[in-house]
């Protein structure tokens, strides 16, 4: 008996479908300043709906969905986005169009689009790792290192980690007061959230006392020798993002 891979309920496709969701509205309601094609980035994004339409109802392995022209057209279509933001700079150049109030208000704005792009970005390689029921494959979880931390300027029982993961940059924000420059961190990469005025763009995996420091793993990549329970927040939070 031939065993079908169930597209329709793909985690991978469903953080896909929501990010995409979630753009759009952000393109629709954020105070976005100069020079941007937004009527054209709004058509683009709505139109990549069809395409994950078509893959829910493939019905065939994650590793031939990786290859089909409708990730492919996913892919391109966020290219095209980003070209008609003013190019992979655009959230430098939106900010620069604001006063520091404003900005403020359109970090998590910003962080959100990132994410789309990340997630559409990363699909492929997520879907190559095969036939996973699970929530936590539809992020992306790496190995970064720490390369900066500071206290929460607003509170002292959070600290601000600026993350190397290879190829870019993110900002996670962690209660574990411990944490410091140079920590190898495993880090799932979610949604982003607002904590007091600066976004989180992901989360440190961990388990019992505080995060893990010293995972093995090349930046970037998926970190090795994880133990399942540390994959239980990220897991929890994937599943209520996709309810919400």
């Amino acid at each position: 008996m031939i065993k079908i891979w169930d597209t329709s309920n793909d985690y991978r496709l469903k953080v896909a479908e929501k990010a995409i969701e979630d753009f759009i509205r952000v393109v629709e309601g954020s105070n976005l300043r100069g020079s941007w094609n937004k009527k054209k980035v709004r058509l683009i994004a709505k139109d990549m709906n069809p395409d994950i339409q078509t893959l829910y109802y493939s019905y065939i392995s994650p590793d031939q969905l990786a290859k089909t022209p409708q990730v492919n057209n996913l892919l391109k279509s966020v290219d095209e986005i980003i070209e008609n933001l003013g190019g992979e700079n655009y959230s430098k150049k939106f900010l620069s169009e604001l006063n520091r109030e404003e900005r403020e208000k359109l970090e998590l704005p910003l962080s959100k689009m990132k994410f789309f792009f990340n997630t559409i970005r990363g699909l492929p390689a997520r879907l190559m790792l095969g036939e996973i029921d699970d929530p936590i494959i539809g992020v992306d979880i790496q190995v970064g290192e720490l390369v900066s931390v500071s206290k929460h300027p607003k509170t002292d029982t959070l600290m601000v980690c600026n993350v190397n993961l290879g190829k870019r940059a993110i900002t996670v924000i962690t209660n574990d007061l411990s944490v410091k420059d140079n920590d190898h961190v495993a880090v799932s990469l979610l949604p982003p959230s607002a904590f007091m005025g600066i976004s989180s763009e992901g989360m440190f995996l961990g388990a019992g006392e505080g995060i893990l420091k010293d995972v093995e793993g090349e930046l970037g990549s998926l970190p090795q020798h994880i133990d399942v329970a540390a994959l239980n927040e990220t897991r929890n939070l994937v599943d209520q993002y996709l309810k919400d």
